[in-house]
């Protein structure tokens, strides 16, 4: 019989620390609808342009609280880090500009699936360009998914276009993340960097043109377009902690609730749930539940006795 481990007491509260942190971020991603709804009178360009220019000043706070800037100076001396996360920053691009559009045109159901298939993507990049191994639980759990694709675009008349730009384009982010040694903060920060100007020079074009809605359009719509920068921020720095403390078995679970969420945003905003949809859901659910306990029964393998 095997021998219950010592859980070692200092590991504890950074675990519950770390649980805390996981869960804050992902609901706060999971009502970032809800935000998208409330400005969706600004455009989706404009509000992403926002989102990039707030950042700035706000990662560049967090960056001095942690002190975090010797990180920076390192990847400013690489060429090869500076490319791969201007890469990503394109991919960033893609994957906010997308969702803020399917959430203004009332697509926030197409955007959960999205994160509820990124996974299951990322794993079958895994496998087929890194050499990892699927399990079978896994393998099924793709099927599911890929069923339950198939079943809104041919039964639902749907192609989930805005789905697979979601979980691709964040797909392409997280290998590139995963494979730059550099933090969660000091990386968005370079990546909203090279952002910055380009978004700017936007702003600066609807001012020029007389179409920018921002300080045109009442005081409490301006606040929550520079709240876009912290929003932005500080859900990544929950997750980064998260990341830090727990198990990526727990991480991997965690990941779901945010699709969750944005799903039930869908159903508040009154979005036309069709029984394509159901059956779409329904095989998307089941497969993440296979794919959750695939996940877990491989960390416990793997895990040192």
């Amino acid at each position: 019989m095997e021998k219950p481990r010592h859980i070692p007491h200092a590991a504890i509260p950074m675990a519950r620390d770390g649980l805390i942190a996981g869960i804050l971020a992902y609901f706060f991603w999971g009502f970032f609808p809800v935000y998208f709804k409330v400005t969706d009178s600004v455009g989706a360009l404009e509000v992403l342009a926002h989102r990039i220019v707030w950042s700035l000043p706000f990662g560049l706070l967090m960056i001095g609280v942690r002190n975090q800037w010797h990180e920076i100076r390192r990847a400013f001396q690489s060429k090869k880090v500076i490319g791969l996360l201007s890469i990503s920053a394109a991919a960033m691009t893609v994957n906010w500009g997308v969702y803020i559009w399917a959430v203004q045109q009332d697509q926030v159901f197409q955007a959960s699936l999205g994160y509820y298939i990124n996974p299951l993507i990322y794993m079958m990049v895994g496998v087929m360009f890194f050499g990892e191994r699927m399990s079978r639980t896994q393998a099924t759990a793709i099927v599911l998914a890929m069923l339950g694709v198939g079943a809104l675009t041919f039964y639902g008349g749907v192609f989930p276009t805005i789905s697979l730009v979601l979980a691709v384009s964040f797909t392409i982010y997280g290998v590139i993340r995963k494979h730059v040694v550099i933090g969660a903060m000091p990386g968005l920060l370079i990546e909203v960097f090279v952002l910055f100007l380009p978004a700017l020079g936007y702003l600066l074009y609807l001012y020029s043109t007389e179409n920018l809605i921002f300080a045109h359009s009442g005081f409490n719509l301006d606040m929550l377009l520079l709240f876009a920068g912290p929003m932005t921020v500080i859900p990544l720095v929950l997750f980064a902690t998260a990341a830090r403390k727990l198990p990526f078995a727990t991480i991997g679970f965690l990941q779901f609730i945010a699709p969750t969420l944005q799903f039930m945003c869908g159903l508040y905003y009154g979005e036309k749930f069709t029984s394509a949809h159901a059956i779409c859901f329904g095989l998307i659910w089941t497969s993440v539940i296979i794919y959750t306990y695939g996940s877990r029964t491989k960390a416990r393998i793997v895990k040192t006795p």
